[in-house]
């Protein structure tokens, strides 16, 4: 009974929860849309326009999450789309980080975005992944964090599964229907349905 009551009142506390947030993420100037859900609170740090952050309708996100964006970065989060606790989404010049419908992100996800990024339609990530779209510059005789970055678009199809612990670098497709194995890092361009592991992340097999 008492586990029952827990179940009922948390379900409640949750909902009111969402409701605050998004209230508070409305009056800030994002776009929220319908059933919104949040477990946790967002922490935002917007240097660049707050009308380039849109959360479309059903989204969940089972915990915190931090928002930021600076120059004209925007954050795009289509419908239906879940996202565990903890994660960290980042753009910053023009780049457009998009969550396509339906994607589902674990926890402890860092999206790192310099130029675009996109995930695709009913995509699964693990937790504790890694995406960055740009590098530091390495000439020599200069201090690397002094030089200006280079990046690379990322796009990860649909319905790929990435597992945890993977890291994907900048300028890297990841095709539709595509698997990564925990712990690779991509480094290239991987195949459709394609299975892939290892540092770098290998094709070792195709869906069947």
């Amino acid at each position: 009974m008492i586990n029952f009551l827990a179940l009922v009142f948390g379900w409640q506390i949750y909902r009111f929860n969402s409701f605050i947030v998004k209230s508070l993420l409305v009056l800030k100037g994002i776009k929220v849309g319908k059933n919104f859900y949040i477990q946790g609170i967002p922490f935002l740090k917007i240097r660049g326009p707050v009308s380039n952050i849109r959360i479309g309708d059903n989204v969940s996100i089972y915990g915190n999450i931090d928002l930021r964006n600076r120059e004209n970065g925007s954050i795009i989060i289509e419908n239906n789309v879940s996202f565990d606790k903890e994660c960290r989404l980042v753009a910053a010049n023009k780049a457009v980080l998009r969550f396509k419908s339906g994607a589902d992100i674990g926890g402890y996800n860092i999206f790192n975005c310099g130029t675009n990024v996109t995930i695709g339609h009913d995509t699964m990530i693990a937790g504790y992944c890694y995406i960055q779209s740009s590098n530091h510059g390495t000439v020599p005789n200069v201090p690397i964090k002094k030089q200006n970055h280079t990046y690379g678009e990322i796009t990860i199809g649909d319905d790929c599964w990435i597992a945890s612990h993977v890291t994907v670098v900048a300028g890297v497709t990841i095709a539709d229907g595509a698997i990564v194995g925990a712990n690779a890092v991509v480094t290239k361009n991987l195949c459709a349905n394609s299975i892939n592991v290892g540092i770098p992340a290998k094709k070792i097999g195709v869906r069947i």
